[in-house]
């Protein structure tokens, strides 16, 4: 999970350093090593407060944000998309990768596609599909909640005031509106699915 968030918050990083805002990589965050990435409270103390709390609960957590100056964006509303989409579609390329790489083992000797990490591959590529669907929730300060934004002309002071708030919100509709959490779910099974018949598993 520490890994894929890593990957996910470079590809923010790179994003905004292509739309030429160079903050995050000044700060060193435009790197996939997990230590400039976690978060101590949303990687660390939430994900297993809620755990040994409540193991019924949903579990989650998030990395340290990427820093974004947005006056040094050439067009606000485009740059903010497109650095927001990054993220999730990093996560959907390391789940083809990773399948990509099952669907070569199997083709390999039993030594090595009987392996406990080949076993795993399917299993990270799911959690890859799953953050990817998970950020795109339309809530602050989640990466879909960028787009909802300029799509409902909603101004940057009011959703940081709900940002503030956000997680919150969000551990709330998740536990208490299970029906979110199925819908990211079965996103992510379905373009799981779509990428075992695309790689032509036997």
């Amino acid at each position: 999970m520490v890994v894929l968030l890593s990957f996910h918050e470079f590809a923010h990083a790179w994003m905004a350093y292509k739309c030429g805002d160079d903050t995050a990589r000044m700060m060193g965050r435009m790197t996939v090593n997990p230590v400039v990435h976690i978060d101590p409270v949303g990687t660390i103390f939430i994900p297993l407060a809620m755990l040994l709390l409540s193991p019924s609960f949903v579990v989650f957590g998030w990395a340290k944000p990427v820093p974004v100056n947005p006056s040094n964006l050439s067009n606000r509303k485009r740059d903010d998309i497109l650095i927001s989409m990054a993220g999730p579609a990093m996560n959907i390329i390391l789940a083809f990768v990773l399948m990509f790489l099952l669907r070569i083992s199997v083709e390999l000797s039993p030594s090595i596609s009987n392996s406990e990490i080949v076993k795993q591959l399917h299993l990270i590529a799911k959690i890859s599909l799953f953050l990817c669907f998970f950020n795109l929730i339309p809530i602050p300060p989640l990466d879909g909640s960028h787009v909802m934004r300029h799509v409902v002309g909603m101004s940057e002071e009011m959703y940081y005031s709900i940002a503030k708030w956000g997680f919150l919100i969000l551990i709330l509709i998740l536990n208490f509106f299970p029906i979110v959490g199925q819908v990211v779910v079965f996103f992510s099974e379905t373009v799981l699915y779509f990428m075992y018949k695309l790689l032509l598993f036997p």
